[in-house]
Order: C-alpha cells, then structure tokens, then sequence
C-alpha cells in the first residue's frame, strides 16, 4: 500500500517574490556603507553611468555610479585605484547578484594619492600648463592686493599683518573653504572671480596653512591648476609648509614657502624704499654738482683761450665802418653809371621822339578840325534849333509832344521856354 507524499510546510515564493525580498533585506540592513577596495573592470556606458567592481585579496563587490553622482565625485575614478567608495547596497534580480550604488569617492592612503598626484602632474605638465615662458612677472608695487583663502584662521591674519608692517595697501579677500567637499570649486571659482572683476587687483595670493596630503589636495585638484594657469593676474601659490608641494605650485607665477614669505614677495619694505630713493637722490645731487662744477672749469678754460671783448669789438667795429663805406661808394658809382646810361640814351632817341611828337600834334590838329566840323553848334548857327522837355529829355518828333507841355527851345546862343498848345 502507498503512503501519499506529506505536504511542506514551508512558504512558496515565485522567483520575482524572493529576489524582492532578498533586495528589501539588503537595502534594510545596508542602507549606507564604506567599502574599500581595488577599482576593478572599469567601463563607462554610452549612457554615463560607469560599471566597475571593488576586490580586495579574497573578495569581488560589484559597483555601479550612475551619472549624476558620477559628475560630481571629488577623483575621476581609475583602474588599479584604491579608493573608499561610500553609497547603500542594493541587490540586482537580473543577474542574482548584489553591488553598491556609489554616491561619493575618495582615494584610500597616501600611497594612492601621489600615484594619482604624479600621474595629474604629468598630464597638466603635458599640455604647458607648467612651461616657465608662461609665467608673468609681479608688480614691484601694486596698487591692491586679492587674497583667496579662508576668512578665519591664521593664514589671513599672518598676510595681513606682514602686508601692513611692510607697505599698507588695499586688499580684497575673497573667501573660501580651502578643504573637503566643495573647496576646489570654491578656490577656483574666486581666481576666476578676481580675473573678471572690472577693477582688477594687481597680484592675487592664493593660501592655505600647512596639512598632510589629503587636507591639501584641494590645491591638486585640475580645476584649481586650470583657474591659476588661465589666471591674467600674476599669482603666487602659498599653500602649506616649506615642504608642501601641490600642483598650483607649479601653475602660479611665482611659489612662496610660507603665507608670511608670500606677502613679503607681494610688497616691498616702505622704509627701505624711502631709505633707497633718499640716497638716490643724493647721488643723483652730488653727481650733478660734480658735473656742473667739470662744465664750470671748462667754460673757465675756454673764455682764457679767447681775446678780450672790448678789443674783440673794436676790431669788428672798425672792420664794419670799413664795409658800410665801401658800400656807400659803390652805390654812388653805381648811381653814376646809370645816370650816364640814361643820358646816352636820352641823347640818342630824342631826334625820333620830336618827330613822333610832331606827327602825334599834326593829326590832332587834323582830328578837332573834323570834329568842329560835325558839331551841331554849326548847325545852330545856320538856324537850326532842336526841342527838349525841361529834363532835358530829347523831343524828336511831334508824337513826344504833349499838349500844354512845358519845353525848351535850344539856340546857338542859348534857349528859351516855351508850352505846346493844343490841336495841329
């Protein structure tokens, strides 16, 4: 006889039910985590978001940063890199498989971080972003002074201090987180800020007091080499101790060792200034009297090379009576001369000139006779007389005369008036 099969008890989940469940489980008990490990099989996605797994000596952790997270790490993850990566595990049911959702990323050990540094220095170096023909030179005096830096602390105090001790001038501070999340975007968000103000200061400090690697990598970020490269205003880079290099080092025009030795590069001493141009001005004096007293004993030589004034002028007074006299003489000559000239010639043409002035008379006598002969006078004389209004307007004919006009009749001997009566 057959025994029938007894019934489990056991709960019954579809392949979906359990994979949720599962996925609630990990995400319950791992909402936030910080993995360290090996980046592993980096790959970006067309889409943006980067596929990459986390192993140490034993173990794999799948890892997945989508894009918008991606874009905002602090390091551009890399293959062989040892980061810390912080962010919830979650399960993926596609695969049976659970990996972390990477929200922020940073370098783990300081072994990691000047791989990272050399291989950045290397690249930045590639592009001439370090060439020494690119660097500017600094103003001996500026007129105002832009500091990048935290508002508080002793870095900003130190500069100020040195600054006023030294030449007291203005200066702008524009503030600034100079460590953790955010700082390097500030630092280079203010260099670019001082290049495009209207009243641009004449030199920018950018500073930070001393730190290990990881509180100064702030400075060795690209985009804060990229800001003091692009930089118009010269920049000197005073971030740590003597010892401390980062990569704005390299970038800034000119690399102090300290803060305090930065603003010592910025401005001159003011007492020192006025002790230089005081002797200055006292050598430029003493040369000038040395030179006006060597100009003073060679004039003195020259006047003992030459003769006495007085003689001088005598000598050319007389030299000048002798010229005004030969002058006078050769005028009268020479008014002479022309006189004679005029003479000859006077004497040669007059015998032609009394007969043209005897032709000349001959036929002006011939002309007035012609003319005496038609004037109407000789015609009044005969008897004749011609009528003219009291204007002296001429009547010619008998239309022109008006009657009752008064009128005038004209005699050789002279006139009378007369009216015009009426009817012919």
């Amino acid at each position: 006889m057959n025994t029938p099969p007894l019934t489990s008890t056991l709960p019954e989940y579809t392949v979906t039910e359990l994979s949720l469940a599962l996925k609630r489980v990990v995400e319950t008990g791992f909402s936030r985590v910080r993995v360290r490990g090996e980046i592993s099989g980096l790959k970006r996605h067309t889409s943006g978001h980067v596929y990459f797994a986390l192993k140490d000596q034993t173990s794999v952790l799948d890892g997945v940063c989508w894009r918008g997270s991606f874009q905002g790490l602090s390091i551009t993850p890399q293959e062989g890199m040892e980061v810390i990566a912080t962010g919830r595990l979650t399960t993926y049911p596609g695969r049976s498989k659970y990996q972390i959702i990477v929200e922020t990323m940073e370098l783990a050990g300081e072994g990691a971080l000047l791989k990272l540094l050399e291989e950045r220095k290397r690249k930045l170096a590639a592009e001439g972003l370090f060439e020494g023909s690119q660097k500017k030179p600094l103003p001996f005096l500026p007129h105002r002074i832009g500091i990048v830096t935290s508002p508080t602390g002793a870095v900003i105090r130190d500069i100020l201090h040195r600054i006023a001790d030294r030449f007291p001038l203005p200066i702008l501070l524009w503030p600034v987180a100079v460590q953790g999340e955010g700082a390097s975007s500030q630092v280079a968000a203010a260099i670019r800020g001082f290049n495009q103000l209207e009243e641009k200061p004449d030199l920018l400090i950018v500073a930070r007091g001393g730190g290990s690697l990881e509180d100064l990598w702030t400075f060795n970020e690209e985009c804060v080499v990229r800001a003091v490269a692009e930089s118009q205003i010269p920049i000197i880079s005073a971030v740590g101790h003597e010892t401390d290099v980062t990569l704005i080092d390299f970038a800034a025009d000119k690399r102090a060792p300290t803060p305090t030795a930065a603003a010592e590069f910025a401005v001159p001493v003011r007492s020192q200034l006025a002790h230089m141009v005081h002797q200055y001005e006292s050598q430029i004096s003493n040369r000038i009297r040395h030179m006006l007293s060597l100009y003073e004993s060679r004039l003195e030589a020259l006047c003992r090379g030459l003769p006495p004034l007085e003689a001088w002028l005598e000598e050319h007074m007389q030299k000048l009576d002798d010229l005004f006299e030969r002058l006078v003489n050769a005028q009268r000559r020479f008014a002479e001369q022309q006189t004679l000239v005029f003479n000859h010639v006077v004497q040669r043409f007059s015998p032609a000139l009394e007969n043209v002035v005897q032709k000349a008379k001959q036929q002006y006598q011939v002309f007035a006779q012609l003319l005496e002969s038609y004037s109407y006078t000789r015609t009044l004389e005969r008897g004749f007389t011609f009528i003219t209004k009291l204007d002296q307007t001429l009547i010619s004919s008998k239309t022109n005369a008006l009657p009752h006009e008064k009128i005038q009749i004209h005699f050789y001997d002279g006139t009378s008036k007369a009216e015009i009566l009426e009817g012919d």
